[in-house]
């Protein structure tokens, strides 16, 4: 028999491990079976717009949606599972299927009427002008 030394900080090590993997997962499943996905995104803010570019691989444009009301961004969609006739046993499965819902806060000096959003290649990318107000402007020293 051998003998290891107690060092109670493992397990918490071990508890934080799979805390992060619960809230590092693209998916949420509830108790009724019903699953939901979450895309990548990437924020960046230039000087005269916000852009966001979307994960979205497998999806048509139509299959997407996209809306900005009282200065939130909504992105939705859902990427259906294929079916077929033919019967398939599965060995593993990393796609995930089912609705998706991502809403972002923008801050109040964006060009609402503006926002453009164009999909290529599985990549979402919606530019978000900043409004003139917004803008940096330099003041010319008389």
């Amino acid at each position: 028999m051998t003998l290891m030394h107690y060092n109670p900080a493992r397990s918490l090590n071990s508890f934080s491990d799979i805390v992060d993997r619960f809230f590092d997962a693209p998916v949420n499943c509830r108790a009724e079976g019903t699953c939901t996905w979450s895309p990548n995104v990437d924020v960046a803010e230039y000087e005269d717009r916000y852009e966001f570019v979307v994960e979205v691989p497998g999806l048509t444009k139509e299959d997407i949606k996209v809306s900005l009301e009282n200065n939130v961004l909504t992105i939705s969609g859902e990427r259906q599972q294929e079916t077929s006739e033919e019967t398939k046993n599965f060995h593993h499965v990393e796609r995930y299927y089912g609705s998706f819902e991502r809403s972002f806060r923008l801050p109040k000096d964006v060009a609402s009427d503006a926002v453009k959003a164009k999909y290529d290649a599985g990549l979402l990318n919606i530019q978000v002008p900043k409004a003139e107000a917004a803008k940096p402007k330099e003041i010319k020293i008389n």
